[in-house]
């Protein structure tokens, strides 16, 4: 076998992944597993370059390893369900990326008005009715263990 086929290091290199991260997509099931020379090296067409790209492109865009083995499979039966392929699934990606996006907005309204107001101190501020930290809350309605 020779003729355009890749060594680990080679497709690892092509595709920016370290050889590590070729094997555990293997054991991942994201690639099948290549055969081998006479001498035991693993050979891989060159459409795993293509491959371990567009796994690191969805993981880029947030997908998990999970997701991304469900989106290939998708990709790979192309008449499958309207609601398994990529479109679907950025949308409910993009829905999530924004809840996340909210969050860290309030989170970074909640340390600029700690900053703002001189809070130094997480224990008093939990006392100060002056602080601007949510200490009422969700999170904080928890027992009183630990009061005196």
């Amino acid at each position: 076998m020779s003729g355009g086929w890749l060594r680990t290091g080679e497709v690892a290199e092509a595709a920016g992944v370290g050889a590590q991260t070729l094997r555990y997509y293997h054991r991942r099931g994201l690639l099948e597993e290549p055969p081998r020379s006479n001498g035991g090296h693993r050979l891989y067409p060159p459409e795993t370059v293509t491959a371990l790209r567009v796994i690191k492109v969805a993981q880029r865009l947030g997908f998990t390893l999970e997701e991304v083995s469900e989106l290939v499979e998708a990709a790979g039966r192309r008449r499958g369900a309207v609601d398994t392929g990529l479109r679907a699934r950025a949308g409910d990606k993009l829905a999530e990326v924004e809840r996340k996006i909210a969050d860290l907005l309030s989170i970074r309204e909640s340390l600029v008005r700690a900053m703002e107001a001189g809070c130094d101190d997480l224990v008093a501020c939990a006392t100060s009715p002056c602080c601007p930290l949510p200490f009422s809350g969700p999170a904080a309605g928890g027992g009183d263990a630990g009061s005196g």
